[in-house]
């Protein structure tokens, strides 16, 4: 199975991610505050047929940009973390 589920806590952000990249397509997103990238998130997950449930707060009254960063750091090594070796993937 090829899941993972990461998380991520700074002095700015809280960001939590799980995936299943032999999913369906399912999401849950819940970025208050950040609604347009929660939407290119959901839009990810249901074009992929990636299962994706991620979840952050983070001091928005700056702006989005630490939020955006730390979902973008935590679903990468998620990814990675899912994948694992990699083996029978080809270029």
């Amino acid at each position: 199975m090829r899941k993972a589920s990461l998380s991520r806590e700074t002095s700015e952000t809280r960001v939590a991610v799980e995936i299943d990249l032999d999913g369906t397509g399912r999401y849950e997103v819940s970025l208050n505050g950040a609604g347009f990238f929660a939407h290119m998130l959901e839009q990810l997950a249901r074009h992929s047929l990636v299962d994706i449930k991620v979840t952050g707060a983070g001091d928005l009254h700056i702006d989005q940009h630490h939020l955006v960063e730390d979902v973008g750091i935590v679903l990468g090594r998620a990814i990675a973390t899912a994948l694992g070796d990699k083996r029978g993937i080809r270029r």
